[in-house]
């Protein structure tokens, strides 16, 4: 009897170790199990900045006010993406440029900008985004010296996608597509950079790295 109780109670220890790890897989935040199942992620640099000053420029306020038609819908490769969720860098003594640059979409498509991270949190931002987001599309505005490391916390290559691992200082109107599978992982044959050619002079500017 002493025996068959002791098996008993050795098969529901294996059980529940098994279990445990079961659940540990589930709820781990990992691309199979993420927010990020067959999304698009759009990423922009806030629009064009002052010589001085924490806001836009006149033409980063034409670019803003642009957005609210270019990502509405934006029409890419035979895909009609509609962004329903906005989120920018968070406002700094420094700069509120990232949410300026959604607001005038923000405000078409009736949506919030979300700002729950400041322009250095690249991985809690991935990390929100695999954990619970529902968008199809996303887009997100963030400061030009950190889209390298956010492309990276995506799982991307921020050198293949842009021609070069930083985004260059004198460039605002590129537009990086990241597409995930149905896994919620990177699919970096469909990730690509897109020119937007949205205000007169778009893609004259030469890069200054």
């Amino acid at each position: 009897m002493a025996l068959k109780v002791r098996m008993l109670v050795a098969r529901l220890v294996v059980a529940a170790v098994l279990t445990a790890g079961l659940l540990a897989l589930i709820f781990t935040d990992h691309p199979g199990h993420s927010g990020l199942r067959n999304a698009t992620v759009l990423i922009v640099r806030h629009a064009e900045k002052p010589d001085v000053g924490t806001e836009l420029n006149a033409r980063g306020e034409q670019r803003a006010a642009a957005y609210a038609d270019y990502f509405n819908p934006l029409e890419l490769d035979g895909q009609t993406l509609t962004p329903q969720r906005l989120l920018a860098a968070g406002d700094s003594p420094e700069s509120v440029r990232s949410r300026l640059t959604l607001t005038p979409l923000a405000r078409r498509l009736n949506l919030s900008v979300e700002q729950p991270y400041i322009n250095g949190d690249v991985h809690d931002l991935v990390k929100l985004l695999r954990k619970g987001n529902k968008a199809p599309t996303v887009l997100i505005a963030w400061h030009h010296g950190h889209i390298d490391k956010l492309i990276k916390a995506f799982g991307g290559d921020a050198t293949a996608l842009m021609g070069q691992r930083k985004w260059p200082d004198g460039v605002y109107d590129w537009v990086i597509v990241l597409r995930f599978d149905d896994k919620g992982r990177l699919v970096p044959s469909r990730s690509e950079k897109v020119q937007e050619h949205l205000l007169p002079g778009d893609g004259a500017m030469l890069p200054r790295i």
